[in-house]
């Protein structure tokens, strides 16, 4: 893996140069065109392209028989077209930065070389969706139909910060909690219209106290608008609200709070949609990977490996959801995602595709033996 070091910084930057922005899906087009041609380089073949409801989504596919592996990762981002004339692309002092490197193109990269320095292993899916970042809603589907009936799952999302394999994340809920008032002119009788943005005000507040933090459940109302013109009572308007919590029962509890909510001002409607997005990613589906992969890190001779809970979601939450062993954050060491900081540790990238290249020859290995990701004789085997 040291040796293809040049190419997996070459192939990093191939990636972030085209930029994709999960809501400009001609440039998640565009990116999937380059992704294709970039992986045919190292699997040999190129992926099936997937478009549902115009997002571009890919699937390499390898063997007869069915999958026993699936590779997870995504080649959306949440920056801006044009962020790369601000955040180019640059390796200096052994870090690596550029908008959506460790978030999570290096993590797609590691894929291709572990993959290919296995020789491409039959029984192997790689699912590259365009749409992670806005919460998967035209890939969910085919992610939970790649994932079922696998013996594990692995998502090439970033490390945390301290190279540590994530074990644990929260499940998301997204809401958008709309008011509907009456418009009037600011000057002349405001006092018979209603007010959307004072209404918002008070829902806004009634969210938030609906958070638990002794349960660790957040509960963040995030982007609004209200009204159309400065001289002129905001007829309507909306916010958007983001929950994560540990447990379905949090996510059940806030549901019901957040449909709960009642208009305050007499004449203002309140309407409330959105819902559960990814369940919880459970410590229990991941245990038995870890364990496998804390032990090859220990064969490879890498620093002793460690598990992380996490807050952020990904769409290892589906894997799991569908009840497929799952282990995230087996891309990429680095941090910043999102942020003007982000970055990935270049020592780090041979030996992560060096664990993950050893996790998927383990698990294919018991799976021609007939055994289960923990170990234990697969029924009907």
């Amino acid at each position: 893996m040291e040796a293809r070091l040049p190419a997996m910084l070459a192939d990093s930057e191939k990636l972030v140069g085209c930029e994709s922005p999960s809501a400009v899906l001609d440039a998640v087009a565009r990116s999937a065109d380059v992704v294709a041609a970039t992986g045919r380089q190292y699997l040999g073949t190129a992926p099936e392209r997937l478009v549902v409801d115009g997002r571009t989504h890919l699937r390499w596919r390898f063997g007869e028989g069915p999958a026993r592996v699936l590779l997870l990762a995504h080649h959306d981002t949440v920056w801006p077209l044009g962020s790369t004339d601000t955040h180019p692309f640059s390796v200096a002092d052994g870090i690596m930065r550029g908008p959506g490197t460790v978030d999570m193109k290096a993590g797609l990269v590691l894929g291709w070389h572990a993959l290919a320095v296995l020789g491409v292993p039959d029984g192997v899916t790689l699912l590259v969706t365009g749409d992670e970042e806005v919460g998967s809603p035209s890939s969910r589907g085919l992610i939970e139909a790649e994932a079922a009936g696998c013996l594990a799952a692995f998502v090439l999302e970033g490390s945390a910060p301290d190279g540590s394999v994530k074990t644990e994340r929260k499940g998301t809920s997204l809401y958008q909690v709309r008011a509907i008032g009456r418009a009037q002119h600011a000057g002349n009788q405001p006092e018979l219209g209603v007010n959307a943005t004072i209404e918002l005000a008070h829902q806004v507040l009634a969210v938030s106290a609906i958070a638990d933090p002794a349960r660790e459940t957040t509960v963040t109302p995030t982007a609004l608008a209200s009204g159309t013109t400065t001289n002129t009572v905001p007829g309507a308007g909306a916010f958007a609200v983001d929950v994560r919590a540990w447990d379905a029962a949090e996510q059940e509890r806030v549901d019901a709070a957040m449909r709960s909510l009642r208009a305050v001002l007499p004449g203002a409607v309140l309407e409330v949609t959105g819902g559960p997005n990814r369940a919880p990613l459970a410590a229990s589906a991941s245990a038995a990977l870890f364990a496998r992969a804390r032990s090859l890190a220990a064969e490879l001779g890498l620093p002793p490996l460690t598990s992380a809970r996490v807050g952020g979601g990904s769409d290892g939450n589906f894997t799991a959801g569908v009840g497929t062993p799952t282990l995230d954050g087996l891309g990429a060491v680095g941090g910043g995602a999102h942020a003007d900081d982000e970055h990935v540790l270049v020592a780090e990238l041979p030996r992560r595709a060096a664990l993950l290249a050893a996790l998927i020859d383990d698990v294919l290995a018991d799976a021609s033996a007939g055994l289960t990701a923990t170990g234990e004789k697969r029924s009907g085997a």
